[in-house]
């Protein structure tokens, strides 16, 4: 057995820098949960280790590492958002439009929407098992959505108590307050939660009967077989498409929309990635000389058999250098149809 002096000079020789790393994954998802953004997460991380590493000869350990991390990255993201407004998804804005829109209106600007994230710079991959789905669950965009409603100090409760599994008293030292404040912030912030709609996502690592759902609605999608993939939507199911305001309520919008404004997607290959612990996809349209380009992030939304939501990002410039995707598909290359691949 080492001697408490052993450990504590292992813990030393270690680089601060290392030290700093081995938080980014949980910090990146409480950053992300406050703020919206995979972008703005991964800043606010970034600028969280730089006033760590430059104050660390002033932490001497008088708290816990992962506390004061924690401390300092509540001060960034509050900072972050006094003078940001809460980022929203198209349902937000206004009623469901019509599939029979000639079009989606202008793009509104990138710092307005809520983003996806990828599943592997803020779930850890391995762990308890009702950990793992509470993490799935605790970054669901309409979870997420339903958040950035909250004021920010009360953002930072829900999500320390709630999600973290803080104690009241650990969070008021952290938020320098109170824990009567703290208590009486969470109740309020759970009230707001418990008005949003947050149910129709997944909650669970998928399952048989979901990967084959989503299997089919790879080949629908590929072979852009409308009636196959009606029958794969809820009857609640949405589209949408941000930076464009329009979205779709219905399978008979939704198809009406690929049937007319958004048949350029005829002919798209689709390839799987992990969103907002959700499947997902990045799809790529025909490039009219050769091959596929990129086009959007897909997230899919699956509840009682039946897709629930189609969340197209067309930010594809930023999104797919972030979920490690390729820049094309060469003609020729494989479509990933089987449910094993899609897991």
């Amino acid at each position: 057995m080492w001697s408490s002096f052993d450990q504590v000079s292992e813990v030393a020789s270690v680089p601060v820098e290392t030290r700093l790393e081995a938080y980014r994954p949980e910090l990146t998802g409480y950053c992300y949960r406050m703020l919206g953004s995979a972008f703005e997460a991964e800043d606010a991380v970034q600028d969280t280790f730089v006033r760590a590493w430059r104050n660390f000869d002033r932490f001497e350990g008088r708290s816990a590492l992962r506390t004061w991390l924690y401390r300092i990255a509540t001060n960034v993201c509050l900072n972050m958002t006094a003078s940001a407004q809460r980022r929203v998804r198209p349902m937000d804005l206004g009623p469901a439009g019509s599939g029979t829109a000639s079009h989606p209106g202008e793009p509104r600007p990138e710092q307005i929407w809520l983003g996806p994230v990828p599943d592997d710079r803020v779930l850890p991959t391995a762990g308890d098992p009702a950990e793992v789905v509470a993490g799935r669950e605790s970054v669901r965009l309409a979870f997420v959505a339903a958040l950035q409603h909250l004021p920010p100090k009360q953002r930072a409760v829900l999500i320390l108590r709630e999600v973290l599994a803080w104690s009241a008293q650990e969070v008021a030292d952290l938020l320098d307050t109170s824990v009567a404040s703290v208590n009486s912030a969470l109740q309020r912030a759970r009230v707001t939660i418990a008005s949003a709609d947050t149910d129709a996502e997944v909650r669970r690592p998928l399952d048989e009967e979901q990967q084959a759902l989503l299997a089919r609605y790879v080949r629908a999608f590929a072979e852009y077989d409308l009636t196959a993939l009606t029958a794969l939507l809820h009857e609640d199911a949405t589209l949408s498409m941000p930076p464009v305001p329009l979205w779709m309520r219905g399978p008979d919008d939704i198809v009406a929309w690929m049937t007319g404004t958004g048949s350029g997607c005829r002919g798209s290959r689709l390839v799987p990635v992990a969103a907002n612990g959700m499947p997902a996809f990045g799809q790529y349209r025909r490039d009219p000389d050769s091959g596929h380009v990129p086009w959007s992030l897909i997230v899919v939304g699956l509840a009682g058999g039946r897709i629930t939501s189609l969340n197209h990002f067309l930010d594809a410039e930023r999104l797919f250098p972030l979920f490690g995707l390729p820049d094309r598909i060469e003609e020729g290359a494989g479509q990933p149809e089987q449910a094993g691949q899609i897991a």
